[in-house]
C-alpha cells in the first residue's frame, strides 16, 4: 500500500483516452436515467399484468412481500395497452445497449480505484457500484435471452428477472442520489470544461480523466454520435417485431423460426403443439371442454362448443418477449356465456383455465373477473374465418384483451369458475 498502485489498471496513467471524462459520463449517465425509469415502469406493468395478487397459479414470485405493494387488478382497456407497454420497454432496452456500454466504458477507471478500500463509508459505495453494475448486466443480459427464446440460465426469467429488478434499480436510485448533481453540473459546463490548462479544472474529472492523454482519435461529441447510430440500428431492427406488418421483416432481433406461415392462421407464435407435448389424441374427437362453477358441471364436444352462440372480437397477441401480431379476427364464445352453463349470471367471479398442454409453463392460468366480464373476452375456436390451427389453439383457446400472450391459454381443456385456485 506504501508504495503505490501495482502496475497495471489500478494506475491512473493506465487509462490514456483523452476523450474519458465527467462530460462523456454525464451524459450517458442522463440517457440512461430517463431511459431506466421508463424501463421500469413499463416493467412494473409488465408484473401486474400477469395478476400475481390473483392466485399461485400466476404467482412465479410468492415470497415477494412489499415487492407488490403496488399491484392492482389489470384492466381490458385498452386493448392493445399490453402490447404498447411492452413493445415499449423491450425495444427501449435493445436500445439503450450501446448506452450502457458507453457509460461502464466511460467509468471504468473508477472500478480499478487504488486501494480498493479506504473506509467503511467507502466500501459500502463499492458495493452499491458492484451491485449497480453486475444488476445492470444481469438484468439487460437475461432480457435479451428472453426475447431470443434462449433459456440458458439457471431458473425462471420471470423470478429471476423479478429479484435482479428490484436489486439494479435499488443500488440506481442510491447511485442517482448522489451523483446526479455533479452529472448536471458537468453537462451544463460542456466538455471543455474538464480539459487540464495550467489553472484548476472547472470540474472535478478524478479517476476519469487520465494523467497521460494519449493523441485523440475522435471527439467526446464524436464518441455520443458514434453511440447513438448504434442505438438508432438496434431500433431499426428491433421495433418492427412489436408494430409488425411489413415492419416484421426488418425486426431482425425477433425469434425466428416459429412463423407458421400464411393464411389465415399465418401469424407469429411462441410455442407449437409438438413443443409442450400435445398429442393428436389430445385435440381430436376425444377431446371436452368441462365448465364448472360451485359444485355444478357441464361437459361439452366439440360440435357442441361450435353450437352455442358465437362472437366476434379483434385483437392482438402480445407477448412478455416483446413481439406482438396485428389485429386478428377472432370468433367463439363468450366466456359469460361459458359461465352461464353452470349457472353463473351475476357478481362473475374470476375463472381458472386448464390446458392440456403436458410440457412448458403457463399450461394452467386464473383471469380476472373483469376480464370475465368483459364482452370481448373468448373461448375462441375459429381467427380470421378459419378453424384454429393446432399450433394456434385447436380445438379452443383463450383470448382476452389487453392481456400477456401466456394468458391467452392454448389447448384448453377446462373452466372452473369461482373456486379456489
Amino acid at each position: 500500500m506504501a508504495s503505490g498502485p501495482p502496475p497495471g489498471p489500478t494506475r491512473p496513467e493506465f487509462w490514456r483516452s483523452p476523450i474519458r471524462g465527467p462530460w462523456l459520463t454525464a451524459v450517458f449517465g442522463l440517457i440512461l436515467l430517463c431511459g431506466v425509469g421508463i424501463l421500469f415502469v413499463t416493467g412494473l406493468l409488465s408484473y401486474a399484468a400477469y395478476g400475481p395478487g390473483l392466485s399461485r397459479v400466476n404467482d412465479q414470485t410468492p415470497d415477494k412481500g412489499l415487492l407488490g405493494f403496488y399491484l392492482f387488478t389489470w384492466p381490458t382497456s385498452p386493448y392493445w395497452g399490453y402490447r404498447l407497454s411492452q413493445g415499449v420497454h423491450v425495444t427501449l432496452g435493445i436500445v439503450l445497449i450501446p448506452v450502457l456500454l458507453g457509460k461502464l466504458w466511460s467509468v471504468i477507471p473508477k472500478l480499478f480505484e487504488w486501494p480498493p478500500v479506504r473506509s467503511v463509508s467507502h466500501a459500502l459505495e463499492r458495493l452499491s457500484l458492484l451491485l449497480l453494475v453486475g444488476g445492470a448486466g444481469f438484468e439487460f443480459a437475461t432480457g435479451v435471452l428472453n426475447v431470443q427464446l434462449h433459456y440458458v440460465f439457471p431458473g425462471s426469467f420471470y423470478v429471476l428477472h423479478f429479484y435482479g429488478a428490484w436489486v439494479f434499480i435499488g443500488a440506481f436510485v442510491v447511485h442517482v442520489v448522489f451523483r446526479l448533481r455533479r452529472a448536471v453540473i458537468a453537462v451544463v459546463k460542456g466538455p471543455r470544461a474538464e480539459e487540464r490548462p495550467r489553472t484548476r479544472p472547472l470540474v472535478d474529472g478524478a479517476g476519469l480523466v487520465s494523467p497521460r492523454p494519449a493523441e485523440p482519435t475522435i471527439s467526446r461529441r464524436g464518441a455520443v454520435l458514434l453511440v447513438g447510430a448504434g442505438s438508432a440500428a438496434l431500433l431499426v431492427v428491433t421495433m418492427g417485431q412489436s408494430i409488425g406488418g411489413w415492419m416484421r421483416k426488418t425486426a431482425l432481433l425477433a425469434p425466428h423460426g416459429q412463423d407458421p406461415g400464411t393464411g389465415p392462421n399465418g401469424f407469429q407464435i411462441n410455442k407449437t403443439a409438438a413443443s409442450v407435448g400435445i398429442r393428436p389424441s389430445d385435440i381430436g374427437p376425444a377431446w371436452r371442454l368441462t365448465v364448472r362453477a360451485g359444485g355444478r358441471q357441464t361437459v361439452l364436444t366439440r360440435d357442441e362448443l361450435h353450437a352455442l352462440p358465437r362472437r366476434t372480437a379483434r385483437l392482438p397477441i402480445a407477448c412478455v418477449e416483446g413481439w406482438s401480431t396485428p389485429d386478428q379476427l377472432w370468433g367463439g364464445v363468450r366466456l359469460v356465456d361459458l359461465a352461464a352453463l353452470v349457472g353463473v349470471t351475476r357478481d362473475l367471479p374470476h375463472v381458472l383455465v386448464e390446458s392440456v398442454q403436458r410440457g412448458g409453463s403457463f399450461s394452467s392460468v386464473v383471469l380476472a373477473a373483469n376480464q370475465v366480464r368483459d364482452s370481448r373476452s373468448l373461448l375462441a375456436v375459429e381467427v380470421n374465418g378459419a378453424a384454429l390451427s393446432p399450433d394456434h389453439g385447436y380445438p379452443a383457446r383463450i383470448i382476452v384483451p389487453n392481456a400477456p400472450g401466456v394468458h391467452n391459454t392454448k389447448w384448453v381443456t377446462r373452466l372452473t369458475f369461482g373456486e379456489p385456485t
